[in-house]
């Protein structure tokens, strides 16, 4: 979550807002060379240099068997206890064209209930599809966690002695968070989850000298960079999404059924008709919007990290401009970022890597050399329009840390320890731990210094002027609409607005707000924070009940005409870091109640306010219209590089016929 603002307001007014954790930091300038390093550990100095998996030496395994085994490793979670995705997907591997040369051999395990009668939630078993049959062919006594490195370490050990192919995948299929959560979170064992650190581990002992075909992610936001680099030790090729994945995921048939026609296409061949396949699923549910897929090439990964080293090397340097280190920090606040990453649907932190490199590509050396390295590792992908311009890897970018573990486990997998110093503070006055660990927040930093003080000026706009100390402190502005209840004890939050000018050259800001806003059609107010903000749509989030649980309705506008467009609604991020995989799309009958971030003025309680019932009949229209008459309020919230905020004083406007007017003291 963002922090809370809380801002003394005439007498004894406290006002409840939520700001973007916009911040990076950097640096001071080094002489150490940036010699490669090799494997590491989490013991090992914050050196600069490339982190590069040597596994140069390794080779090709080939089993025994003719033509494809694939490994999935199937922990359920909740996709099977409440959606039945698992048992769908072992139906698909059953319904795929039939050959003696390919089969699934699938251990299934981390859920408390399977959809069919094969399958014991009591025990850890496996399982070979082949040739339209399952077979259970191993069981454990006792239930094993499928988030544990040594339950996957036994798992790829009994597969490779047993169905070792001349051409082998692993898949690893539940739910995702990208490479600080990882992946399968076991929800018969408190939710334990494989790290990257994880896999690598227990991959180590049964590929040993050894690769195999391609490694893939049917799970979100597990296609990026420190993925990959780790990746590259045991495969020649990984398959992963930047995004989130729609609930149904890959589409084994199709896989199973063009190996059936191609026992010996190779793994790009594969992995182009993995991409193919479940893009087209994702289309027919009507969930191609935000999908992304990628193939890459692990043989390129060294080549990437070489150059990406030495690019935020050089960042580093650059950085010791205030403003040029301003201006980059703004520019990756503003990259594609995946997962959600907003107050209301929580946080992963994964950016895109061509996105990053771009933000500092007018200061910094370097970035052609990146890009064209990353063109060469994503050999193939798929990508809907939202994220059509993505380059189909990610990486960690800290928005908004979330917990005090996420930048040691970040430091222990960093491919780059040039990125690591670029994300660092080593400012006087903050302790260095990591780009937002700088501090307290204070709601008052310091670091935001003004020219004119924020006001309403003779014109009657709301706004301020960073002096040259400010604007160069500062990573990011919005602003906030709130409403008071008719009792005046409550402050509701109805969330962000982008109707903000901004003159990053002179450092001027003012409201731009024009009254309107998002509502139901029976004329409640949503609650809105944006997701994505493209050339010409904006996405944003807004947490309401459906039927009765909380979730985040998805609504894409267009910023030409005001048209709205449901996606459907979309859970975030839990706290164990999962990313929801289902995307719900509405239906007849379902029950919508607005939910808002709220405050009491009286006894400075956080609270959770809801509007009414609205019940879904047809197609959801979400109107753009102005707001009702009344009083409402506005405040800005100024971010500074270092992980503290600044909030201005919020000020009272009215709606009167449409039109908006700022109240003077």
């Amino acid at each position: 979550m963002k922090k809370t603002l809380k801002t003394i307001v005439t007498i004894s007014l406290l006002l409840l807002a939520t700001v973007g954790l916009w911040a990076c930091n950097f640096l001071e300038e080094t002489e150490e060379s940036s010699e490669i390093v090799m494997v590491y550990d989490s013991d090992e100095p914050d050196t600069s240099g490339p982190r590069i998996i040597d596994s140069s030496s390794k080779t090709m395994y080939k089993g025994s068997l003719d033509g494809w085994t694939i490994f999935v490793y199937l922990c359920g979670t909740d996709l099977e206890s409440e959606s039945e995705v698992g048992t769908g997907d072992l139906a698909e591997m059953l319904d795929a064209t039939p050959s003696d040369s390919v089969r699934f051999a699938v251990q299934t395990g981390g859920t408390e209930y399977w959809a069919n009668d094969l399958v014991d939630p009591s025990k850890t078993q496996r399982f070979l599809v082949q040739n339209s049959e399952i077979t259970l062919v191993d069981e454990t006594q006792d239930l094993q966690n499928m988030g544990d490195p040594d339950t996957l370490e036994e798992f790829v050990s009994w597969g490779i002695d047993n169905y070792g192919a001349e051409h082998n995948g692993l898949v690893f299929w539940d739910h995702g968070g990208g490479s600080i959560t990882g992946v399968c979170m076991d929800e018969e064992f408190d939710y334990d989850s494989l790290s990257l650190r994880d896999i690598d581990t227990a991959l180590s002992a049964p590929l040993g000298e050894y690769k195999i075909d391609f490694i893939g992610f049917d799970a979100c936001l597990m296609g990026t960079l420190e993925t990959a680099n780790l990746m590259s030790a045991y495969a020649t090729y990984m398959y992963g999404s930047e995004e989130t994945e729609p609930g149904s995921g890959w589409d084994y048939t199709s896989i199973g059924s063009f190996l059936a026609k191609n026992p010996n296409a190779d793994a790009l061949e594969l992995g182009k008709a993995v991409c193919d396949s479940y893009y087209a699923a994702c289309k027919k549910d009507g969930e191609e919007y935000e999908v992304t897929l990628s193939v890459m090439d692990l043989s390129k990964v060294a080549d990437l990290v070489i150059a990406f080293d030495k690019y935020c090397e050089n960042l580093c340097g650059v950085s010791q401009d205030d403003a040029a280190r301003a201006s980059i920090i703004r520019n990756i606040c503003s990259a594609k970022n995946f997962g959600g990453n907003n107050k209301a649907e929580g946080y992963t932190n994964m950016v895109d890597v061509g996105g990053f490199i771009q933000s500092g590509a007018d200061y910094a050396t370097g970035a052609d050399e990146v890009l064209k390295a990353i063109e060469s590792l994503v050999v193939y992908s798929v990508r809907g329009e939202m994220h059509a311009t993505a380059c189909g890897v990610s990486m960690y970018y800290p928005l908004s840390i979330q917990g005090s573990e996420e930048i040691k486990i970040f430091k222990d997998i960093s491919p780059s320890g040039s990125y690591n110093n670029f994300i660092t503070n080593k400012t006087d006055g903050h302790d260095g731990n990591g780009a937002v660990i700088s501090g307290e927040e204070t709601g008052k930093s310091e670091a935001i210094t003004f020219s004119s003080e924020p006001a309403l000026n003779e014109d009657g706009i709301y706004g301020f002027t960073l002096d040259e100390n400010g604007l160069n402190n500062t990573a990011g502005v919005c602003a906030f609409v709130y409403q008071m209840t008719e009792d005046g004890e409550t402050l509701i939050e109805l969330g962000e607005t982008s109707d903000v000018y901004a003159n990053w050259e002179t450092g001027e800001f003012e409201d731009y707000f024009d009254g309107y806003w998002l509502s139901l059609p029976d004329g409640q107010n949503l609650a809105l924070y944006l997701v994505e903000e493209g050339e010409d749509y904006v996405v944003y989030a807004s947490p309401i009940l459906l039927n009765g649980d909380l979730t985040y309705l998805r609504i894409r506008q267009s910023m030409e005409t005001g048209e709205t467009t449901v996606e459907g609604a979309w859970d975030g991020i839990d706290e164990n870091g999962i990313a929801s995989r289902d995307i719900y799309k509405l239906k007849n009958g379902d029950v919508i109640v607005p939910y808002y971030y709220a405050y009491n003025l009286n006894t400075d309680e956080e609270l959770e306010y809801t509007g009414y019932e609205y019940t879904v009949s047809g197609t959801l229209q979400i109107d753009y219209d102005v707001m009702d008459d009344g009083d409402y309020m506005y405040s800005f919230c100024i971010d500074d590089i270092y992980g503290d905020y600044y909030e201005t004083d919020p000020v009272m406007f009215n709606i009167e016929n449409g039109e908006v007017g700022f109240y003077e003291d």
